[in-house]
């Protein structure tokens, strides 16, 4: 009999249960992987920012957490020799459309509690000479890491506090009873009284496992990156984003400088027609039956069909996509658009057509589930997981 089975080692999952095992350090925890290792889906399948807390809506979960992970995630680094770089981010405006969408988010940033500078031509090219602009915001506190080793250290932490990690173990069903949790994966049977699930991608399935209906779908959007060569790893000096457009979902595609030195361009946000569906040509009959029968899917399909279907030729063509970085960075050409691995987004969508915008948890009386965690997770997973083990606590004392 375990205390505590935590399922999932993303860096939410070992985030949970590194702070779970401080707070019980008597009670037996074990966590289940489906993987080989940790951070095999979107922990390590993503640009690598801490962020900063710029874009979210103040007051919301996103927001607090943030800003309370973009400090805490830096201190884990710093206790633990994990190497980050706070390099700082440009939001850049091309137009006089974006310059006043700038202004929002000039106000949003004061809101969230941000130190923030505006840049106005001269100097936004004067910090950034290879970037081209109307007008920028730059915001300090954003760096970048990488998160599979952040989560390689929790792991490890966990571990000397006692807890206990099965790889290869994927969760093949679960049974809450009166006074405990079964749990089945393909090979053994756990029981526990209590569950931490944070399976990403397979977050609602988990969540029905438990007989529940946790009111969204996951939907899964492939975000595809390329690699500039070495000779362009100087181009910029900051994390250089573009300015959102507030019709579309995501945030549009940036330049990242990577924590080996490199420079990625992306992502994208293409519909993935396999949960994990890392490649093009990645499709699952399953996942897919899914996603087209889905009310809410089809809903949020149908409102953003013709930027979606931009999306897609975009990812299909490689001077589609050049085109919205030459934006801000008229320079490149497609041949310094390289290889890259893509990642998986896990986009929470309601049952009635609305993309699930904060942070979402689903509780039970003994199990703690995260519905929704997209980015910013990675940089707000320290209070997530503090989070998650209030919410224990609060099952505890019931």
């Amino acid at each position: 009999m375990w205390d505590f089975i935590i399922i999932g080692g993303g860096i939410l999952g070992f985030s949970t249960a590194m702070q779970l095992q401080k707070a019980y350090p008597e009670k037996r925890m074990l966590v289940l992987e489906k993987e080989s290792g940790p951070a095999q889906h979107q922990t390590g399948h993503n640009s690598g920012v801490i962020h900063a807390g710029v874009y979210y809506t103040p007051g919301s979960l996103k927001a607090k957490f943030c800003l309370e992970g973009n400090r805490a995630i830096r201190e884990f680094c710093d206790q633990h020799n994990v190497k980050y770089d706070i390099c700082g981010k440009l939001l850049v405006a091309t137009n006089a459309v974006e310059k006043q969408r700038m202004e929002a988010l000039w106000e949003r940033t004061a809101a969230n509690g941000l130190e923030r500078e505006w840049l106005e031509a001269d100097a936004l090219k004067e910090r950034e000479p290879n970037i081209s602009g109307v007008a920028g915001i730059f915001v300090p506190s954003s760096g970048i890491v990488n998160y599979a080793e952040v989560t390689q250290a929790m792991a490890a932490e966990f571990e000397r506090l006692g807890g206990e990690v099965h790889y290869g173990s994927c969760v093949t069903g679960l049974d809450e009873r009166t006074n405990d949790v079964v749990v089945t994966t393909q090979n053994d049977t756990f029981t526990s009284r209590y569950l931490v699930s944070c399976s990403g991608l397979m977050a609602d399935r988990v969540i029905r496992m438990l007989g529940q209906d946790p009111g969204f779908t996951i939907c899964p959007f492939r975000g595809e990156y390329y690699l500039l060569p070495e000779r362009h790893n100087r181009i910029v000096n900051h994390l250089i984003y573009p300015i959102p457009d507030p019709t579309m979902p995501f945030l549009g595609v940036h330049l990242t400088r990577m924590i080996d030195g490199t420079v990625t361009v992306g992502p994208n946000a293409v519909l993935a027609l396999k949960r994990e569906g890392y490649r093009k040509q990645d499709m699952s009959l399953t996942d897919m039956g899914q996603m087209f029968t889905h009310p809410g899917i089809l809903k949020v399909l149908g409102k953003h069909l013709k930027p979606g279907l931009l999306e897609m030729k975009n990812s299909l063509y490689k001077r589609g996509y050049l085109s919205l970085v030459r934006k801000y960075c008229p320079s490149l050409t497609a041949e310094d658009l390289t290889p890259y691995p893509a990642g998986v987004r896990a986009q929470a969508v309601s049952n009635d057509g609305k993309l699930v915008d904060d942070f979402l948890f689903v509780n039970t009386r003994r199990t703690v589930n995260v519905g929704n965690a997209p980015s910013p997770a990675a940089t707000s997973a320290l209070p997530i997981g503090a989070h998650i083990v209030e919410q224990v606590k609060g099952l505890l004392s019931e």
